[in-house]
């Protein structure tokens, strides 16, 4: 027993490799085996591979069985080591899956697929973030990067890595290089606009060291900040109290008008902005226009330039990025014929 113990203490030790490659050469060198020694008992190598898995797993269903001395010294010797192994190796695997699992919820880990978008600061805001782009796209890989305990959220495509967002080796466990888009929020957590757009100013210039190319948006507490940003490339920014303040005061001079930028803001609510993919028989932005309107939808900007009514006999240029009002039923039927 001493001689055993210190055994399997051994095999606790050994390295993952070594373990699953011997416990992988026992199993088919004792389904050959037997197979060899026994072969009126076991007929074919899957009979006997059959019967080495019931036994070193400890289900032992008795169909199979080995008669002789020789087939019988075989499964002693499955008894006493092969259990022991495999037992090991089950737990060198479940010990795996949970430590694995820890490290998800406590955001230790390395994100190295490409594609994925990037959420820095954890807020309500970004929730609502992640829950709109779930319903543009349900597989969509999302990362979230801040210095929370554990996960706020997890899921099989959103991830959490804990760290400082301006830290070059965060981003690079994030796979900023190959990232899709990275959205950096305001710090709910500090009080003073000049500090938190100042926070979101040294992440940005991380971001722009490790990954210049990648499309960047930011969250700015107030528009005049934005200056201070001329040195880093970001690509858009969203302006918090000013977007605000400005629907507010656009909702207290016309009722009503605040549910018409919750559509266009919102997935789930009614009419919604899409972009449309452009058809090779579309030469003007009337062609697109015309197109779409007797889809049930409304062609109303390429890009950020609203001005499509004026200039619908323009040719569309290659570079153009299309978008149109309707819903989602009608956007589907339109991405069907593209």
């Amino acid at each position: 027993m001493l001689i055993l113990r210190k055994f399997f203490l051994k095999l606790v030790k050994v390295s993952n490799m070594v373990l699953f490659l011997a416990s992988l050469i026992l199993v088919i060198l004792s389904s050959v085996l037997i197979f060899l020694v026994e072969n009126e008992t076991f007929p074919t190598i899957f009979d006997g591979f059959w019967w080495v898995m019931t036994t070193v797993t400890t289900v032992g269903y008795g169909d199979y069985s080995p008669a002789t001395v020789a087939g019988r010294i075989i499964a002693i010797f499955l008894y006493i080591f092969g259990i022991g192994l495999i037992g090991v190796a089950i737990g060198k695997i479940i010990d795996s899956l949970a430590i694995f699992r820890k490290k998800r919820v406590e955001g230790d880990i390395v994100y190295k697929d490409s594609g994925h978008f990037i959420i820095i600061g954890w807020s309500q805001k970004a929730h609502f973030a992640i829950k709109e782009m779930l319903e543009t796209k349900e597989d969509v890989e999302i990362v979230i990067i801040d210095q929370l305990k554990e996960a706020p959220l997890l899921s099989e495509n959103i991830h959490y890595i804990k760290g400082e967002a301006a830290d070059s080796q965060t981003l690079e466990n994030a796979n900023v290089k190959e990232a899709r888009a990275v959205l950096i929020f305001a710090d709910d957590h500090l009080h003073n606009d000049q500090m938190t757009d100042g926070k979101s100013l040294l992440i940005a210039s991380s971001i722009e060291a490790v990954a210049p190319k990648v499309h960047t948006i930011v969250e700015i507490m107030e528009e005049k900040h934005i200056d201070n940003f001329k040195h880093v490339h970001v690509d858009e920014f969203i302006v918090s109290n000013e977007t605000i303040s400005s629907l507010a005061v656009r909702s207290a001079f016309r009722k009503g008008i605040s549910g018409i930028y919750g559509q266009l803001l919102r997935r789930s609510v009614g009419e919604d902005l899409y972009h449309v993919p452009i058809k090779q028989e579309w030469a003007t932005y009337r062609d697109a226009f015309e197109f779409l309107l007797n889809e049930g939808a409304t062609l109303i900007a390429d890009r950020n330039d609203l001005a499509i009514n004026r200039k619908l006999d323009e040719q569309i240029p290659a570079e153009a990025e299309l978008y149109a009002v309707c819903d989602r039923e009608t956007y589907e039927k339109i991405l069907r014929g593209a």
